[in-house]
Parts: C-alpha cells; structure tokens; sequence
C-alpha cells in the first residue's frame, strides 16, 4: 500500500487528478494516485524538462528562505505550500534560527490534511485553510494571526499559485492587498512558470490544466507579465530570473544543463 493510499482519507475522490499531487510526482514522492500520475505524464510528454523546473522552483524557495533569515525575518507565511517534502520552509528556517515561524496556507483538502498531520505538535507553525484570491480572510485567520504580526516584517512566500489563476481573476488586485496588508521591510517571494522560451509548449501544457482544474481560461504568462505581480515592490539582486539563477549555490550549477522555464524572484516593500 503507498503512502498516498494510507492517507486518502474518507471523502477523497482519487480518480480525479490533483495539481499538488502531480507535484508530488514530480518530485519523486509517493503521495499522488493514479490520476495524478497519467496527468502529470501527459505534461512530461509534453515538456520532459517540468521535472526539473519542480526540482529548481523547491530549492529556489530554500535559497530564498536562507536569504530572507540572512535579512533578519523571523517570520514566514506560506501561500500554496504544496504538499509536504524534505527541506520545508520551517526546517530551512530554523537552521539558521531556531525561533523561526512559519504559518502555512492552503485551499486544497488533500494538502491541508497531510500538512496537519505532519505538523500537529509544533507550536511554532500553523497550517490555516485560505487561498490568495481572497488574501483579507487569510491574513484575518485566528490560527495565522496567533504566530505572525503583520505589524513586523513578515516573507510572503506565494510558491506556483499564481501561475494557474487566470487574468479574469485578476490575481494581481491580491497581491498587492497582501503587499498593502504587511508592513515595511517585508519581503515576497514569487514563483512562476513562463513560456518565453517554449511558446510551443503553452497551448498543450495549458490544455492538460484546464482539464485538471475544470477551468476554460488561460493562465499562461510571459515574464513581462510575471514581472506586475512585483508592482510597488523593490526587487532584491538578481530580480526575476529562471529559478535555478536566483543567487544559486555554486554557479558552475547552473552550467549545461537542459533548459527550464521557472521563474522566481524576491521583493521588497519599502516606505510605511
């Protein structure tokens, strides 16, 4: 029995594939069914390369919290957190220092329920049920509320979610209710997928989504685009480059490798 089946739960309708889980596949877990893996190699069929760019999008993340912890923030809240995988944001965190808090928010069922269970005893996270497209009742959340004060410098950490909600949602008016929300000296944190690079791969990769989602509209966006959810924000160097540039490790790692299309980028809110 795989982990995935262990922790279905009652209710859990597994035949219908789930972003989270794809996810999960892609990384190498064991938390997706089988839906979730004929989906996500519909997309691998598509773009082998999406492996990689879920590889480079977890440690851009980690890089990005090591520098964030570098800055002097302490606190951390986590929107489309994924399910949980080795280095999250609280263990990134707390190894550079141990007061480190971190609330982490979820709309999905199947997320919210392994991120619970695997979190239950620590006092110094939270996991709250919330999505970005309504960011007043996330940030009001008692549970959110209780580790992190929006008064102080808070890393908004928005992972993939925004790469799959379309225009007509105008994701962008919830980003800057965030970026309105916390205070100065705060920090977001961006991840997103682009297409500049594999034009071609947008109407396939977009098509499989859509079915994933039960929507009809197109999320897929260009850099140029990505870069407005950085509107009256100061992006820190190297600004919004492909995840596996964004102040990498070893330099030397980001040589020959196949060509992947993640972006990321980290901001800053300066002024009152």
């Amino acid at each position: 029995m795989s982990d995935a089946t262990r922790r279905s739960g009652p209710g859990l309708d597994t035949s219908v594939p789930n972003v989270a889980r794809m996810n999960d596949y892609f990384l190498g877990g064991k938390d997706n069914f089988a839906a979730d893996r004929r989906a996500a190699e519909k997309v691998l069929a598509i773009a082998p390369e999406v492996r990689d760019m879920a590889r480079e999008a977890n440690a851009f993340i980690g890089r990005a919290v090591r520098f964030l912890v570098g800055e002097g923030v302490t606190q951390f809240v986590v929107i489309d957190s994924g399910l949980p995988t080795q280095n999250n944001v609280h263990q990134v965190a707390r190894s550079l220092d141990s007061g480190a808090r971190v609330a982490y928010v979820a709309a999905d069922p199947v997320v919210l329920s392994h991120a619970r269970a695997l979190l239950a005893t620590d006092d110094r996270t939270a996991v709250v049920e919330g999505h970005v497209l309504n960011p007043d009742a996330l940030l009001a959340d008692p549970g959110l509320r209780r580790l992190v004060d929006l008064d102080l410098p808070v890393a908004v950490i928005i992972r993939s979610a925004l790469q799959f909600i379309p225009d007509e949602d105008d994701p962008f008016k919830s980003v800057s209710v965030l970026r309105d929300a916390v205070a100065a000296g705060s920090y977001f944190v961006i991840g997103h997928a682009v297409f500049d690079v594999r034009p071609e791969a947008a109407g396939p990769l977009v098509d499989v989504y859509r079915q994933v989602l039960g929507r009809a509209e197109d999320a897929s966006r260009t850099s140029a685009e990505v870069l407005r959810f950085f509107d009256g924000l100061e992006l820190v160097e190297p600004g919004l480059v492909y995840a596996r540039h964004w102040r990498p490790d070893n330099p030397l790692s980001t040589l020959g490798r196949q060509k992947t299309w993640s972006m990321g980028g980290v901001a800053r809110k300066t002024g009152h």
